[in-house]
């Protein structure tokens, strides 16, 4: 929007044209929405607090968590709402990628709004119904799936990219559809089951979108695309505002959510951001490059997948409690420690995603 006022204004002043700069625009981004989610943050936690949106907390869990009962929860929506104001303000809105990564954010966190609102407010522990929520899901990265092919211009932007590899590349074709509906929600609930204590999923998904906005960049430069042996994708670029602005509103929310947490993200947030860098990372095409960055959102989901495996097999489990985070808690880990080691963990697999830029 303000892009769109500053190409007007450049006509007369020729200074407006430095808003032609991603870069400079990547960093408004961050800005714009660190601001709206310190300034939004208080009104927020106190409106979810007098409507009492408190969370619900486990009774079979680490005993220390008791003390949340009664936090706000569905802060999320705080974070939604700075990437789009944003991104709506910053990004080119002519750009086909600002707006099916926007229409997934919107899906998904309106799928966690509804699950949250059963749990908090209706009193339903069971939220909505696994099969409305696959369902929903599945709707939306469908829908997002059948765009990008759609409008995919060259072979490049539906085949499969191997890191660490220059010309090992593997055609999709309409496959490309079944591949990205996975990335998708595969990401999405891989950082809802992260999203279990304070600022834990919020800081990966940060330092991701970080990476994502690399990848975006430079995969959108024909010139550094070809010269890093990565596909050259028409466009891209604009997404470095999206994930910049990710970046401010999640350190925004972090701001309020570490610990002790004043506000829990909840499903809306969580679902929507993990779709989000589920869709960047398709868009740039680096689905496995994403799977390495995000291990920690890896390593939660399959602890889950192997804890409910095991004990429907042998009536035993692996783990004293899935997702593994609160397995170390169990240990004896508090929580803050458990927190900064998958940080560290997170960032050293991060600069792993990187690392893959240079060596193919």
């Amino acid at each position: 929007m303000l892009v769109w006022l500053a190409g007007i204004l450049a006509e007369y002043v020729k200074a407006f044209r430095v808003f032609d700069y991603l870069t400079l625009r990547a960093i408004l981004s961050v800005l714009t929405a660190l601001g709206i989610s310190l300034w939004l943050g208080p009104w927020m936690i106190e409106k979810l607090r007098l409507m009492k949106f408190g969370q619900a907390v486990r009774t079979d869990g680490p005993q220390t968590h008791l003390v949340k009962s009664g936090t706000p929860t569905m802060g999320g929506a705080l974070i939604l709402v700075a990437i789009a104001v944003s991104t709506l303000l910053w990004g080119k809105l002519n750009n086909p990628y600002i707006w099916v990564v926007l229409a997934v954010m919107a899906v998904f966190g309106a799928v966690g709004w509804v699950d949250d609102y059963r749990k908090v407010v209706e009193k339903n522990s069971r939220g909505l119904p696994a099969r409305w929520k696959y369902f929903w899901q599945s709707l939306g990265g469908i829908g997002a799936a059948g765009f990008l092919y759609y409008i995919a211009s060259t072979p490049q932007e539906t085949a499969l990219i191997f890191p660490f590899f220059k010309d090992f590349v593997i055609p999709l074709g309409v496959f490309y559809i079944l591949l990205t509906y996975l990335v998708i929600v595969g990401s999405s609930n891989a950082v809802n089951l992260t999203d279990g204590l304070d600022g834990l999923a919020i800081m990966p998904t940060v330092m991701v979108a970080g990476a994502l906005a690399i990848f975006a960049y430079v995969s959108g430069n024909i010139k550094f695309a070809t010269y890093l042996h990565i596909p050259h994708v028409v466009g891209a670029g604009e997404l470095i505002v999206i994930c910049g602005s990710i970046i401010g509103a999640g350190l925004g929310f972090l701001w309020f959510n570490a610990y002790p947490a004043q506000v829990f993200m909840g499903d809306v947030g969580a679902l929507a951001l993990g779709a989000v860098l589920g869709v960047i990372a398709v868009i740039v095409r680096q689905e496995i490059v994403l799977f390495v960055m995000g291990g920690v959102f890896v390593l939660e989901t399959v602890s889950v997948m192997l804890q409910v495996a095991s004990f429907k097999l042998t009536g035993k489990r692996i783990f004293r409690m899935a997702p593994i985070h609160h397995h170390y808690e169990l240990k004896g880990w508090p929580e803050t420690k458990v927190v900064v080691r998958f940080w560290i963990i997170s960032f050293m697999l991060v600069l792993l995603g990187l690392a893959t830029l240079k060596i193919r």
